[in-house]
């Protein structure tokens, strides 16, 4: 009925080369290869010459790009990000309508930890879409969780979720589903962290209603490591599925380990693996909404972004505090 999940790269990064000193890993040139897109002219538009790959992911690739009219008036930054779909993907009658669907998503967002987008364009002779937007310098989490395997201490494990969390409350108050939380689409920006990738978002229901609705049994590039149960049984995202992929990266944040070994979420409840979840020792407080953030049951998943931010904005308890609670709970 539902065509099975698209392999992922072995990389599980999107925008890989945002972080400009990040090495390349030996699977990025085999990507890069296949991304190479044959009919991807030199400039785009008339406009944006395309300098290099930076990364790929399950559907596009994103290349730094010069625009040449920013140029052309002095500009002395004129760099920008340009995604296009891969070939597989560009060859659906609907590639543009899936591009613009992640253009029109992601514009109506204004928030400082939230990526910006520039805009929208086909170009003439190739017949690409692609989205520019701005170019960013940093490592992704996928790359500090890589240099951290103990996880974060509280105080730096705060920095990072916070404006995470803000970024995704901000997206569901206006309507958009994110769909694809996951380390590798969080970038810690020179100017502060930024949520991007909103490839596989969604409006919510009643929201933007004359955007085109793409059926998502053809477009599934589900994480599935991060993605929720009823994402991988065919269902369609939602705020509780994406605070389930939350919950994923900030267990993973605090403990250096993803929650369930990695595995996808039918995998690990096949396995039980929430029986044996326990409380990661960076994470001083707020275990059980963490933990009902990761519940299989959408219907026990009772954890919000709202009660996620409340634990990492609220300070630590002192040593003092927490052997009182511990002696006294």
């Amino acid at each position: 009925m539902n065509e099975p999940l698209r392999a992922e790269p072995a990389s599980d990064l999107t925008y890989f080369a945002f972080a400009a000193s990040a090495p390349s890993p030996a699977s990025l040139a085999t990507s890069a290869a296949a991304f190479a897109a044959r009919d991807l002219p030199e400039v785009l538009a008339g406009r944006y010459l395309i300098e290099r790959l930076l990364g790929v992911g399950g559907m596009g690739a994103v290349y730094r790009a010069r625009d040449l009219l920013r140029e052309q008036f002095g500009d002395p930054e004129p760099y920008v990000a340009l995604k296009t779909l891969s070939d597989e993907f560009n060859e659906y009658p609907d590639a543009h309508a899936l591009l613009y669907t992640e253009f029109a998503l992601t514009t109506r967002l204004s928030h400082r930890h939230v990526v910006r987008l520039f805009g929208f364009d086909v170009d003439a002779i190739s017949q690409r879409a692609f989205i520019t937007l701005e170019l960013l310098k940093g490592p992704t989490l996928d790359q500090l969780l890589s240099e951290r395997p103990a996880g974060l201490a509280w105080d730096e494990l705060c920095e990072i979720a916070v404006p995470l969390i803000e970024a995704l409350a901000y997206s569901h108050s206006r309507g958009v589903i994110h769909g694809d939380i996951k380390p590798s689409n969080v970038i810690l920006a020179e100017d502060g962290l930024r949520l991007f990738d909103y490839g596989l978002g969604q409006a919510l229901e009643g929201v933007l209603k004359n955007l085109p609705r793409l059926s998502r049994n053809r477009f599934k590039a589900w994480t599935t490591r991060y993605a929720a149960p009823e994402l991988l049984d065919g269902g369609e995202p939602s705020e509780a599925s994406d605070v389930y992929a939350l919950g994923c990266l900030l267990y993973e944040l605090a403990s250096g380990t993803h929650p369930f070994r990695r595995l996808s979420a039918k995998q690990a409840k096949a396995m039980e693996l929430d029986k044996e979840l326990a409380c990661p020792a960076n994470l001083t407080q707020g275990w059980p909404t963490l933990r009902a953030a990761l519940a299989f049951d959408i219907h026990q998943r009772t954890a919000s972004t709202t009660h996620l931010l409340n634990i990492f904005r609220r300070p630590a308890p002192s040593r003092l505090q927490r052997w009182f609670g511990r002696a006294h709970g």
